[in-house]
């Protein structure tokens, strides 16, 4: 079946003379890499088509590449491709409805369905991975710059191979990239893990101010004075998430920031063992893998729910496993 889908993919990408990528609002190294990387990709194997990778900017990961700006004309007789995206609340700046065609490619667990054609693998570490087995399974192009996206994309989401969902066949893509393109990918770490002096102060910050549940959820609510104390937004507290994986007696954590842009409350949670995504899927309408997700949530005192129900995910885990 993945062997057809391959097909597909690379048959409408062929057939038609404009292309636009879209990817989730509030993007991640894989939202950018997946969108920009397929962009190389396409524009390598096909230099005459009209290829587009819309959505806001994100200037913390302007390393990886500028966006484009989308525009109502794009709409007409185009193919609209997806990535990293399980449902459509969530895409930003298009409507998928409005194109020609549409094609989904994305890692997390169904939704649901938003394109015409979908390639769905839950298994995948990432969108950016799920490209890259496009490429070498079809007649599509990979480059240099490509690979440098895509790799990016694809160790941010795995956090260095570190969680769960990386497997053999991730490391056989990533050595087939290495390989095919001679890749330098030791020299890619410097742009994604520098940081800024603030942004190790505010790590200070939410490293001092962790609160920790007897039943080990640890959290941490950021209003906006503290945002502005440390100059930095609700993107960079999110992206800290992952700096607290090891702590002891810890076996899920979140951190809810104020998103001033959006005019509500962002959450990244991340778990060691408890099954956090089907809380905050059914109950709070994010999303993500069983143990890392998103959410965006109306107000702290929202959050304030969704801390006590991941408290009980996290006392049901103890009392199962005998902790």
């Amino acid at each position: 079946m993945t062997g057809g889908i391959y097909k597909k993919i690379y048959n409408d990408i062929k057939k038609y003379d404009k292309i636009i990528l879209a990817r989730h609002i509030g993007p991640d190294p894989d939202a950018l890499g997946s969108t920009l990387g397929l962009k190389e990709i396409i524009k390598a194997t096909f230099p005459k088509k009209e290829v587009y990778a819309v959505g806001n900017p994100a200037s913390k990961f302007k390393y990886i590449g500028d966006v484009d700006k989308f525009t109502e004309d794009m709409y007409e007789n185009s193919l609209l491709i997806v990535t990293d995206t399980p449902d459509r609340a969530r895409i930003d700046g298009v409507d998928p409805t409005k194109f020609k065609n549409s094609i989904k490619i994305d890692h997390h667990p169904f939704i649901e369905k938003t394109c015409q054609i979908e390639w769905i693998d839950d298994t995948a570490s990432s969108a950016s991975q799920m490209v890259m087995e496009l490429a070498f399974n079809t007649k599509l192009k990979m480059t240099k710059e490509a690979a440098s996206k895509l790799y990016i994309g694809l160790v941010a989401d795995t956090n260095r191979f570190l969680f769960y969902y990386t497997t053999p066949k991730t490391f056989y893509l990533v050595s087939k990239l290495i390989k095919e393109t001679n890749l330098e990918f030791t020299k890619l770490y410097d742009s994604l893990y520098m940081r800024s002096f603030k942004d190790v102060k505010f790590g200070g910050y939410i490293a001092d101010n962790l609160n920790v549940t007897e039943n080990g959820f640890a959290y941490l609510k950021i209003d906006e004075d503290i945002l502005a104390k440390y100059d930095v937004d609700a993107a960079t507290a999110g992206n800290m998430v992952n700096d607290f994986n090891y702590i002891d007696d810890v076996y899920a954590w979140g951190i809810f920031s104020y998103d001033k842009q959006n005019n509500n409350i962002r959450g990244s949670i991340r778990s060691r063992g408890p099954v956090i995504n089907e809380v905050i899927s059914k109950n709070y309408n994010g999303g993500g893998h069983k143990l890392a997700c998103g959410v965006r949530l109306t107000s702290f005192d929202e959050a304030d729910k969704l801390i006590n129900d991941l408290d009980n995910t996290c006392k049901e885990y103890k009392q199962s496993n005998g902790i």
